[in-house]
């Protein structure tokens, strides 16, 4: 597997700062783009387009919280996350409220555009504010989820900073692995919630 924390010379971390990562990454790709090799020959542009390829598919990876998270798992446990369609501990609420409140959107959403009765029209632009409101307010609850479990990872690098080096007998059992693996899964979920009301908003504001 190819490391992407070693590709870009960044440590093992489960937290980054994604302005500082992209501030170090283009410095790091600029030789190798595309733009950078007009008048190289053809090998040296292949090379060169490989390499921005490997770098800007690294980046990518660190700098999303749920593909990071995934790698550095796999890398650390040598083995890809288990039971990623189990609820994370602390999510159910969530995760039972987002999937009623879009039914009941998608309900609305179906319901409204059935009828073009002006009095019925302006009774639905009201429901539909009131159904933006629910749904941003939703969305806050998830960001908020977001937010604290950042937070908890950037307090984890600490932990993978003072860990053995790459390769120890002794990292494994010094890294809370388990503890990744759960907060991957609910920014997975995370993730997949914010897409799935973000859809609901845009139709509702359409």
């Amino acid at each position: 597997m190819t490391d992407a924390f070693a590709l870009l010379n960044e440590p093992r971390r489960p937290w980054f700062d994604a302005e500082e990562l992209k501030a170090r990454f283009l410095p790091l790709s600029a030789g190798t783009h595309p733009d950078k090799t007009h008048g190289a020959s053809a090998d040296e542009k292949r090379a060169a387009s490989s390499k921005y390829a490997e770098l800007n598919a690294a980046f990518n990876t660190l700098k999303e919280p749920r593909d990071r998270l995934r790698h550095l798992y796999e890398l650390e446990a040598g083995e890809k996350p288990k039971d990623i369609q189990r609820i994370p501990p602390g999510t159910m609420d969530l995760f039972v409220e987002v999937g009623q409140t879009c039914r009941d959107a998608d309900a609305f959403l179906q319901k409204k555009s059935g009828h073009d009765s002006p009095m019925l029209k302006l009774q639905w632009m009201q429901d539909g504010f009131d159904w933006l409101d629910r749904l941003q307010s939703l969305q806050g609850r998830v960001n908020t989820m977001r937010d604290q479990l950042s937070a908890e990872l950037r307090e984890m690098n600490g932990i993978w900073d003072a860990a053995p080096p790459s390769g120890s007998p002794g990292r494994r059992a010094a890294l809370p692995l388990e503890r990744l693996e759960q907060i991957y899964r609910s920014m997975s979920y995370i993730a997949r919630w914010t897409e799935q009301i973000q859809e609901r908003l845009v139709q509702l504001s359409l």
